[in-house]
């Protein structure tokens, strides 16, 4: 009997390996039917909104993106973008397109339990980053479509999720293993439909820099090629959908900055925390404790507070008011009942192996953690810099830009931060 079960344990993991395998390589659009755009849709301009993973808000100028600088100086061009906590890809992907804090919109961390599923939420499991139970708030591509007008994405966080029962009309699931020409030429198609079927918000994601930056760090001769690849890319995206004449507006964001930090002396699990009354997950700036006992929290709260060296230790509660991070914001009960986060260049390592030299997820309002906002095109003033602010306030530009209707007590962005960006 025991072999049987072992066999049937086998294969349910073998299927659910090959299913994993068989999504990562999906490269193929997904297309909803029967999808058009209204009369007063159709007479909307279209807005392009672009995501260079990792692309800290110095990088432009230190790696000298040319393209990018240009296209900054007949635009508008950010001196920083600050993520929200914590400054994460997944959390902040998903705030960008709620205009909601992380705690608000679910997404509280790359991992994390919830209590209620009694799961772990990973973004490298297909299955659960495809399922709408685990985001919370109206993604633009749903606030649009069910204002009947026609989206699509090329990769962000949560576009393969049926999210309040929609999914953008044109997308593809993530996958390494499409081409740039292609991606582009497919944008340019895409902008080439009739009016009835073109998309007027499109998503588009690279992860070339945050890639570069994590595995030799940002200070890189692979960074700065990472960066000089993508401004070539957004180049040749401009110049294609340039030659269609319609009134494209660019909106260029990164979700987080990077850090170099001490890669070969990472900080172990605190003597403080037993592993028998906390539930871990992995992390490297921030790691969340999980209560197995209540009983625990104070008691090993008061003694990480004695420990701590190296990071900074919080209870829901007592989270910096900046972070958006307490038990008031934790809409879902996914924050841990302790939070740890690293303090520059400390980083934490479960298993104690060196870690990667480039590292984000730290306090946003660290310099090193800021990220970069870039937008031009017909709606957009010409050559306008302005102040750092809250990525929670391009929602509703894009709202605005595009004429798309949403409740203000529903997101935390405010078009006020950003409406002197608009002509």
């Amino acid at each position: 009997m025991k072999k049987l079960q072992y066999i049937h344990l086998t294969l349910l993991f073998a299927f659910s390996f090959i299913f994993q395998l068989v999504a990562a390589q999906d490269t193929t659009e997904q297309i909803t039917a029967g999808r058009y755009n209204s009369a007063a849709a159709q007479k909307k301009p279209y807005v392009i909104l672009i995501s260079i993973d990792g692309l800290r808000s110095d990088f432009v100028e230190k790696y000298n993106a040319k393209s990018l600088q240009a296209y900054g100086k007949s635009g508008v061009v950010a001196n920083y973008m600050t993520s929200a906590f914590p400054s994460l890809t997944f959390p902040n992907h998903y705030t960008i397109v709620t205009g909601l804090y992380p705690a608000h919109h679910g997404l509280v961390d790359n991992t994390f339990f919830d209590e209620k599923a009694n799961a772990t939420y990973t973004m490298s499991n297909k299955k659960m980053v495809a399922d709408p139970y685990w985001y919370g708030g109206t993604p633009l591509w749903a606030l649009a479509e069910k204002q009947q007008m026609v989206t699509a994405s090329f990769y962000w966080v949560a576009s393969e999720a049926p999210i309040a029962n929609t999914k953008p009309t044109y997308f593809y699931n993530y996958n390494d293993k499409i081409k740039i020409e292609k991606r582009i030429a497919q944008i340019k198609n895409w902008l080439s439909l009739p009016e009835k079927t073109r998309p007027h918000l499109i998503t588009f994601y690279m992860p070339e820099v945050d890639d570069a930056a994590h595995n030799y760090g940002p200070d890189s001769k692979q960074a700065e090629a990472a960066v000089q690849y993508i401004d070539g890319v957004i180049k040749q995206m401009n110049e294609a959908v340039g030659s269609l004449g319609l009134p494209v507006n660019y909106i260029l964001v990164s979700d987080h900055g990077m850090a170099l930090v001490d890669s070969q002396n990472p900080i172990r699990l605190p003597k403080s925390v037993d592993p028998t009354k906390f539930y871990v997950p992995s992390g490297s700036a921030l790691l969340q404790l999980y209560a197995k006992d209540t009983a625990a929290i104070i008691p090993t709260y008061q003694a990480l507070l004695k420990e701590a060296n190296g990071y900074d230790v919080y209870l829901k509660n007592n989270a910096p008011k900046d972070f958006h991070y307490s038990n008031l914001d934790d809409r879902f009960n996914r924050i841990g009942d302790i939070i740890l986060v690293a303090k520059l260049p400390y980083t934490f390592s479960l298993s104690g192996r060196p870690s990667s030299p480039g590292k984000h997820g730290y306090d946003p309002r660290l310099p090193e953690m800021r990220a970069s906002f870039l937008a031009w095109g017909p709606a957009f003033k010409s050559g306008k810099k302005i102040n750092g602010f809250e990525n929670v306030h391009v929602y509703p530009l894009i709202a605005k830009i595009l004429g798309l209707q949403y409740d203000q007590k529903t997101i935390d962005g405010n078009l006020s931060v950003l409406k002197n960006t608009l002509k």
